[in-house]
């Protein structure tokens, strides 16, 4: 690679990936406009009214964000010293969901696909979740998800125990004969009646069962306390630990400690 193709790539990265550069800035905002413009495109479509008399503009608006946000895609690839480790990040394949349904759905033939071509063009609703990027705090609380991930892991491992038990126990005391056919059954009344919804399709109807609803609405409360403590510790701790905005000129990807020399997801400089 040459002295000017690298100082090209280097600049170009600085516009896509750093935001606190004007440049930077100033992409970032008509890519956000896009997002939003094109995400209300895809939910237009989606009113048959709306759908049937506009659908002309409404595709031609489609093809035009498409084309944005592929020229955008490839100008990230070409950005980063590691194109492939970006194209198998979060953000990167993001990226790609938001423009290859389109691209599906034109060559794509034949009327026994239309149920294939829907699917795929609802697809692109994923185009909301870019802007996730270019949210400040983002970072920090996916820092503090990753941080926690075992603790949650174990508490949901109980939760599922208990639903488990609760819905075993549930069938025994009330049975078929009223409504509770089998442990399934059970387990998914356990699921609606500790997580606090409470849809009412189904409810205890003797006096033992009736109890055990009770205990399971009362310890409903307090497990719902118990991953949002989790998680707020972390996120204390994310906080203090202070993170950067540079993303890494090899793979694209954020949330470097402000300290950090390296890249945390593929070891290349920073």
């Amino acid at each position: 690679m040459t002295y000017e193709t690298s100082r090209w790539r280097q600049r170009l990265h600085t516009v896509i990936f750093e935001a606190d550069t004007p440049a930077g800035r100033a992409f970032d905002g008509a890519l956000i406009v896009c997002i939003l413009l094109s995400v209300t495109v895809v939910v237009l479509e989606s009113i048959a009214s709306i759908d049937a008399r506009w659908h002309r503009e409404l595709f031609a608006a489609e093809i035009v964000f498409t084309v944005l946000f592929t020229i955008e895609y490839i100008l990230r690839l070409v950005a980063v010293r590691r194109p492939l480790a970006y194209a198998r990040s979060a953000l990167g394949v993001i990226d790609l969901l938001a423009v290859a349904p389109t691209w599906l759905t034109l060559f794509i033939p034949g009327a026994q696909f239309f149920l294939t071509v829907r699917v795929l063009r609802l697809l692109r609703i994923f185009r909301i979740l870019k802007l996730t990027e270019y949210l400040t705090e983002a970072g920090v609380i996916t820092s503090a998800l990753r941080a926690s991930r075992r603790k949650i892991f174990v508490f949901l491992f109980a939760v599922v125990t208990l639903v488990v038990l609760i819905g075993a126990l549930m069938y025994m005391i009330e049975g078929p004969a009223h409504g509770f056919n089998d442990i399934l059954t059970s387990m998914y009344w356990a699921i609606v009646t500790l997580t606090t919804v409470g849809y009412g399709d189904l409810s205890p109807q003797t006096a033992l069962g009736k109890l055990l609803a009770s205990v399971v609405m009362v310890l409903g409360y307090a497990i719902i306390a118990v991953p949002t403590g989790i998680v707020t510790s972390e996120l204390t701790a994310a906080r203090g630990r202070g993170q950067s905005r540079q993303s890494c000129p090899a793979c694209g990807r954020e949330g470097h400690d402000d300290d950090a020399t390296h890249c945390k997801y593929c070891g290349s400089a920073l």
